[in-house]
């Protein structure tokens, strides 16, 4: 599946009012990143996220990992400076941004915001970082950019 066709797919998955370009898988997310050449990859989730569960490692492909805080930790409110703060990191209007969080809930609001904020291509990754709870209602088996396998390291 080519890029256009991802960002098709994705697309379709929100319709029309999401707010944002659309939703990807996991492994559409690692196409975009690895074959886009104006991807980044923003994770929304908080500082202690990042150390104690781990972050996305880019470090195969040339695209960016930003880390920007959506809820602020520990009070948990949404940063009114959020898309400042991402625009400072380098996410600009011709880049393609994909937003992750935990389970891919805050990473769409993010999108929202930013594609308000005039960035186009904002997609949200399917489940985040950690997927869906399972029977046990525990997270990090099905779905997410951690149990498709893909590159992580501890924080």
């Amino acid at each position: 599946m080519g890029l256009e066709a991802i960002q098709a797919a994705a697309a379709e998955r929100v319709g029309p009012d999401a707010g944002y370009a659309g939703a990807v898988t996991p492994e559409e997310a690692w196409r975009l990143l690895s074959e886009d050449p104006n991807a980044v990859l923003v994770d929304v989730r908080t500082q202690p996220e990042w150390m104690f569960v781990g972050v996305a490692d880019l470090g195969g492909v040339a695209a960016e990992l930003v880390c920007v805080e959506w809820q602020v930790f520990p009070a948990m409110s949404e940063d009114p400076d959020f898309a400042e703060k991402v625009a400072a990191r380098g996410v600009t209007p011709d880049k393609t941004a994909i937003f992750i969080c935990r389970s891919g809930n805050r990473s769409a609001s993010a999108a929202r915001a930013m594609t308000a904020a005039g960035v186009a291509r904002c997609y949200n990754l399917i489940d985040g970082f950690e997927g869906v709870l399972d029977g046990e209602r525990h997270r990090g088996a099905r779905g997410g950019w951690k149990a498709m396998g893909l590159p992580w390291v501890q924080g």
